[in-house]
């Protein structure tokens, strides 16, 4: 078996080095990402209230949700907004702007 020159044995060796970092680095991200993906999922997110109900007629095209209370943006240019028990607290209509 032929030897290799003594730059390629030490390229041979920082290749092997840098390999084995890079596995370590995939398994470390890999372990992180399984072990706090649960977390994302468990958070408290917001719900809609049980008793929201449009007026009749309108179709949502957004939601969003505030400090007890939820926006709900229609099709027909108007914003919603409903208390914490689904109750309609407020109604605006939204001017159309131009189109291009």
């Amino acid at each position: 078996m032929v030897a290799l020159p003594p730059g390629l044995r030490l390229l041979k060796w920082l290749v092997i080095v840098l390999t084995l970092t890079m596995i370590g680095g995939v398994i470390t991200v890999v372990a992180l990402i399984v072990t706090r993906m649960p977390q994302a999922f468990t958070a408290d997110a917001p719900a809609l209230p049980e008793k929201l109900v449009l007026p009749v007629g309108a179709k949502a095209a957004a939601v969003t949700f505030g400090t007890g209370w939820t926006a709900v943006v229609t099709t027909d240019d108007r914003i919603l907004i409903f208390g914490r028990g689904g109750e309609l607290r407020q109604e605006m209509a939204i001017e159309p702007g131009e189109t291009p």
